[in-house]
């Protein structure tokens, strides 16, 4: 496969230019080779042309010039989730490969029909989060590959926020998705999948928002009072092909700062893990008589920001990840690690859990993914962090 320099650059534009948008245009236009980032698109305009005079992106369209460009093959959707399946049928309809933000669509009969395009057409999707492609995600499976912990046989995952006032200042929280098992517990299913496989049955307990009073003055447009739609408290329960089984807590009626926690345990140690919406989520494993271990990173991708002046969201390091390895995709006539299924499949067990508090049984899951691995070896940085390094190598090459 060799370097990098073997690939024609895949043409591409963005869709979106909301508070995200930052990072992704950046990492886009400056850090992966293969992305060449040629035009920025929004159903405003004006919002588009100032995201493409900071970035320098020379071309301004409409969503429909994306879609009737001859020369886009990629198309990077970074609306919100209530628009995601407009925006997706729209550009698969026209010929482009996707990757989309999380989640897939609102609906599993839609991305059903997406998914059908795409293959009647030979086109890829891809679906945020990639986080999962980062060092702490990547670190955590190859470590699990190698039997340190042995078979995991369960774990436990958390993520306590106030959803609520969250929304004054990201409104797109206040529609479809912005509930937190689909804004937060969405990365920590994604890493689920990535490490542990496919998920088989679930059943869940849950409740919805409350009913929020605006608190903050300074943040203008917010109604006097709204209620996020969906569920925000959750309480679930995996069980995956593995036999593994794992306990899942989303709070989004909680107070104050984010709380998170993510452990496996497994038959000859456990594993704990940092949060799965960074890059640099630290890998901690405890084996009998000995104190833990904080393990080091053996991927790149570790959110650390290489390309000078920070922008909103850096902490958020190396969004993008997922759009490069779906343009590695393309070249290389393989399927790209945040697949269609892995998008439906993240996306099934979310709304299957919805389901299962509904219904008051047991939802067995009719979908399947497996996230292929990274290369390990290849890192973001070199000499101490002081000099970027090319993590992007690990997208090229198979893990074995």
């Amino acid at each position: 496969m060799g370097s990098t320099q073997k690939f024609k650059k895949v043409k591409t534009a963005v869709i979106g230019c909301g508070m995200i948008s930052d990072i992704y245009i950046r990492n886009l236009k400056e850090l992966f080779d293969i992305i060449d980032l040629v035009a920025i698109a929004n159903r405003s305009m004006n919002a588009a042309k100032e995201k493409a005079e900071t970035f320098g992106i020379d071309r301004v369209m409409t969503i429909d010039e994306v879609a009737t460009s001859e020369d886009i093959e990629l198309v990077v959707n970074l609306t919100p989730a209530n628009v995601h399946y407009e925006i997706i049928k729209k550009m698969l309809e026209a010929g482009k490969h996707v990757y989309t933000e999380k989640m897939f669509t609102t609906r599993l009969e839609e991305a059903e029909e997406l998914i059908k395009i795409a293959e009647e057409k030979k086109l890829q999707i891809a679906v945020a989060p990639d986080t999962v492609l980062g060092a702490g995600i990547q670190t955590a499976r190859n470590y699990l590959d190698s039997g340190i912990i042995g078979e995991v046989t369960s774990g436990f995952v958390s993520v306590n926020r106030d959803q609520c006032l969250m929304s004054e200042l990201f409104r797109f929280l206040q529609q479809e998705g912005g509930a937190i098992p689909y804004d937060a517990g969405i990365y920590y299913i994604g890493a689920l999948i990535t490490l542990l496989g496919s998920v088989k049955r679930i059943s869940g307990f849950g409740a919805p928002a409350l009913l929020h009073n605006k608190q903050l003055l300074f943040v203008k447009g917010n109604p006097d009072s709204w209620q996020l739609p969906g569920t925000n408290v959750l309480c679930g329960s995996l069980e995956f092909e593995n036999g593994a089984l794992v306990s899942l807590h989303f709070n989004g009626n909680n107070v104050g700062g984010e709380r998170t926690r993510f452990e496996l345990f497994g038959t000859r140690g456990n594993m704990e893990l940092g949060d799965p919406n960074k890059f640099d989520g630290p890998v901690t494993i405890s084996l009998p008589e000995n104190e833990p271990v904080k393990m080091p990173f053996t991927h790149g991708f570790n959110g650390k920001n290489m390309l000078g002046e920070p922008r909103p969201f850096d902490g958020y390091g190396h969004r993008g990840v997922g759009v490069a390895d779906l343009a590695y995709a393309i070249r290389q006539g393989r399927k790209n690690r945040l697949s269609k299924e892995y998008g439906y499949h993240c996306m099934e067990i979310l709304l299957g859990l919805d389901e299962s508090i509904k219904t008051g049984k047991v939802y067995e899951l009719k979908s399947r993914a497996e996230v292929e691995p990274l290369k390990p070896g290849f890192y973001s940085s070199m000499f101490d962090g002081m000099l970027r390094a090319d993590a992007e190598l690990s997208l090229i090459y198979p893990r074995n």
